[in-house]
C-alpha cells in the first residue's frame, strides 16, 4: 500500500474504512455498491483514477471487503461462508491461469500476526501431484504454497523470496494472506478484505516493507486477509471524541482481542477452505476437509 502524502490521523488496511473516514469523500474514480449475500455484507469498491486512490492511500482496482460472522465464535454457517468468500475471491481471478502459489505472510509466533502462516496449514498443495500416477488428479489445479516468514527471522525481503520462488515455479498467479489493521473494533475478527492491488506487508502498523504487487513481480497478485490489531490511539481518540498526539506510549501500541488464539484458527480455516474452494470448485467443503485433515 502506497501512503498519501498526508497521511490520515488513523492506522488501517481497510479499503472501505480509508473511504469512509476520508476528509473530502472522493467521487471521481470511486464505485461503491453493497449486497446481501446469504445473509452476509459485501462490499465493492472500484478506484479507477489513480488521483483518487492516492487520496484515500490506495492503489487502483478492486477492493471487496465481506463481514461474515466473528471469527471468535465456532462459524455456525462455515460451509456458506467458504463458499461466498470463494466466489468473491475467483472474480478476482486472471482469466488465464494455470498454477498459483499462496504465500503466507506473517510471524508465526506472535499470535495476531499469524494468519497468513496458519492459513498455509490448511491449504491444498497440488503442484507435485503425479498426475500420470493418479488419473483422477487430471483436474485438480496445480498449487503450491510458503509461509516465508518475516524479515527479521530471514534477514530476507519477502518481495525477495517470493520473485525467486517465481522465477523458478513461473506461477500464472500468487495469492498473498496477511493479517491486517483496522480503525474499528467492531470490525477486528469480522471482516474479510480482497483485492487485487497487492500488499505491502506491515503496512497497517506503519511497518513498511517491500511491495508485493503486480507492478513489481509482474504476475497478477491477489491479496487477502482480516484485521486482528486496532491502534490504541484510535481506540483512545474514538472514545475521548479528541485528538490525541503522538508520543513513545500511543504510537507504539496495538490492541487486539483477548480470544485472538481462537480468532486466528477460525479465521485461517475459513480463508484456506474459501481458497481451496476457489481453486477445486468441483470439490465439496467436506472433500476438501478431509484432504487437508
Amino acid at each position: 500500500m502506497n501512503l498519501p502524502k498526508q497521511q490520515p490521523s488513523f492506522r488501517t488496511d481497510l479499503t472501505i474504512e480509508r473511504l469512509d473516514c476520508a476528509a473530502e469523500p472522493p467521487i471521481d474514480g470511486i464505485t461503491k455498491t453493497q449486497q446481501n449475500i446469504s445473509g452476509m455484507t459485501v462490499y465493492t469498491v472500484e478506484v479507477t483514477n489513480p488521483d483518487t486512490a492516492k487520496q484515500i492511500g490506495k492503489q487502483v482496482g478492486t477492493y471487496i471487503t465481506i463481514e461474515p460472522t466473528d471469527f471468535e465464535k465456532t462459524p455456525h454457517n462455515f460451509e456458506t461462508e467458504v463458499t461466498l468468500i470463494a466466489q468473491q475471491l475467483e472474480s478476482l481471478f486472471p482469466k488465464q491461469r494455470d498454477s498459483a502459489l499462496v504465500v503466507g505472510l506473517g510471524n508465526a509466533y506472535i499470535t495476531p500476526d499469524a494468519l497468513g502462516p496458519q492459513v498455509t496449514r490448511y491449504t491444498l498443495v497440488t503442484r507435485h501431484f503425479s498426475k500420470q500416477h493418479i488419473p483422477e488428479l487430471e483436474k485438480m489445479f496445480p498449487v503450491s504454497a510458503i509461509s516465508p516468514g518475516v524479515l527479521g527471522q530471514t534477514g530476507i525481503e519477502t518481495s525477495e523470496i517470493i520473485a525467486a520462488l517465481s522465477a523458478q515455479l513461473h506461477p500464472s498467479m500468487i495469492l498473498v494472506i496477511d493479517a491486517l489493521a483496522s480503525k474499528s473494533l467492531s470490525r477486528l475478527g469480522k471482516t474479510v478484505q480482497i483485492s487485487n492491488t497487492g500488499i505491502s506487508p506491515g503496512s497497517g502498523v506503519m511497518n513498511h516493507r517491500q511491495e508485493i504487487s503486480t507492478q513489481v513481480l509482474g504476475i497478477p497478485v491477489i491479496s487477502l486477509g482480516v484485521p486482528t490489531v486496532v491502534d490504541f490511539k484510535t481506540i483512545a481518540e474514538e472514545y475521548t471524541n479528541s485528538k490525541i498526539d503522538h508520543d513513545k506510549h500511543t504510537n507504539n501500541m496495538f490492541v487486539t482481542p483477548r480470544g485472538i488464539d481462537l480468532l486466528i484458527e477460525h479465521a485461517a480455516k475459513v480463508i484456506a477452505y474459501s481458497i481451496n474452494k476457489a481453486f477445486h470448485p468441483d470439490l465439496s467443503v467436506s472433500d476438501i476437509a478431509s484432504l487437508v485433515s
